[in-house]
């Protein structure tokens, strides 16, 4: 935990700088923290948009609207988004707009299924996660799991096809060579799937799906 000050003002934050506390987000947290975020010009209307657009779903929703929605709502390509937000959407546009990532972006608990529902998987296999079912140990990451989750989660069919692979591969070896989950942007340029293809792989989201299924998480 920490302190961020801007303009004589001091917001507590985490160890990633992200705000502890939505409610006390004002504009000045924003603006103090866009250099944070690869903004050194200061912040736009398109920036502002975004914000506010988070900012307006999560008052309304309690939850924080998905990649695929900001850029459908604010009409957005992900090329956009990237030119605005160059650390990524989680890491970017949602800091700015004061989501604690921890409590408000990461979804819902989850509750397993019997695992005699999934004949691939042995109903001695246990893996260790968090309230929000993120994997705590990347390494006891396999693909049973990976299997496992899609069937629990929002995958059509509940099956991972080879473009799901290809995506959750990409993440996994990624992360093993530079320990950091990729940005979507990076995910999408690397894998060449475009966002509205990735809505339809993984509806819950890029952290909330993609990232999860991989057993991995934005720490």
């Amino acid at each position: 935990m920490g302190t961020f000050t801007h303009k004589g003002k001091n917001y507590e934050v985490d160890e990633k700088e992200f705000l502890q506390d939505f409610d006390c987000w004002d504009e000045n947290f924003a603006e103090g923290m866009a250099a944070q975020v690869r903004i050194p010009g200061g912040l736009t209307k398109e920036h502002w948009d975004v914000i506010r657009f988070i900012r307006k779903t999560v008052k309304e929703t309690e939850r924080c609207p998905l990649v695929y929605e900001t850029c459908r709502m604010e009409g957005l390509r992900l090329k956009d988004l990237r030119r605005l937000f160059p650390t990524g959407y989680l890491r970017g546009a949602c800091k700015l707009a004061g989501v604690t990532y921890k409590e408000r972006y990461l979804g819902q608990a989850y509750f397993l299924p019997a695992a005699e529902d999934l004949n691939t998987i042995s109903v001695d296999k246990t893996y260790e996660t968090d309230v929000r079912g993120f994997l705590v140990y990347p390494d006891e990451w396999d693909e049973y799991y990976a299997t496992f989750r899609a069937y629990d989660m929002k995958i059509p069919g509940g099956k991972l096809t080879e473009e799901h692979w290809k995506i959750i591969r990409f993440l996994r070896e990624s992360w093993e060579k530079n320990n950091t989950v990729p940005t979507v942007y990076e995910t999408c340029e690397a894998t060449g799937i475009q966002l509205e293809k990735l809505e339809q792989l993984f509806p819950d989201g890029y952290h909330r799906g993609a990232v999860k299924i991989a057993g991995l998480k934005v720490r």
